[in-house]
């Protein structure tokens, strides 16, 4: 299974990360495989420590793809890594083991403490465009535009029935980011 979630990274200088991925669940341990070169990587491996943050804040998935890096933290209980202050849940995660990859390491994580902080009530159809939105931003260069664009149209059905403001204006982000990564094919005489 896989979760969806905002990671939060540490650096060994103490810079804070804050960083959408989509986190494995295998067994009873957290599997996190970023792709090289990542900030969350490196910091995992400096610090031996993440935190997994649970929100339904679409706007920071999409914040985070677009820029959009400074939400308010606060202190972990049992990790130095800060986690959102706007979390529902959290979970805080010692790394267990690495295994190598050039593309991408996977490092197995156990929690060491999880905590709740306010209900999740689930998402509606505009969070969930938005955070699907969201994933297809972090794949522009493998799909070809024709497909983005379905899958946006597909999208948007959802989030016109039911966004509220926050869904709307991390939908504004993202659809900045697509309209800028299509400007720069026509500008390199990519197809479209």
């Amino acid at each position: 299974m896989i979760l969806e979630t905002i990671v939060t990274s540490q650096s060994a200088e103490g810079r804070v990360h804050v960083a959408p991925m989509g986190v494995h669940l295998v067994g009873e341990e957290m599997l996190v495989m970023p792709f090289r070169p990542s900030t969350t990587l490196e910091n995992i491996l400096a610090c031996k420590s993440a935190v997994l943050n649970h929100t339904d804040d679409v706007r920071v998935f999409a914040g985070c793809l677009t820029g959009r890096r400074d939400w308010p933290l606060v202190d972990s209980e049992r990790v130095s890594v800060k986690r959102l202050a706007a979390s529902l849940s959290h979970m805080e995660l010692e790394l267990v083991r690495v295994e190598n990859d050039e593309l991408r390491p996977r490092l197995y994580c156990r929690v060491i403490h999880e905590a709740n902080h306010a209900p999740f009530r689930g998402f509606n159809r505009a969070q969930y465009s938005v955070l699907e939105a969201a994933i297809l931003a972090t794949r522009l260069d493998r799909l070809p535009w024709s497909k983005v664009e379905s899958e946006l149209e597909y999208l948007r059905i959802g989030l016109e029935k039911c966004a509220g403001e926050r869904e709307r204006e991390a939908w504004a982000w993202l659809m900045e980011k697509f309209e800028d990564f299509r400007r720069s094919r026509e500008t390199r005489g990519e197809e479209a």
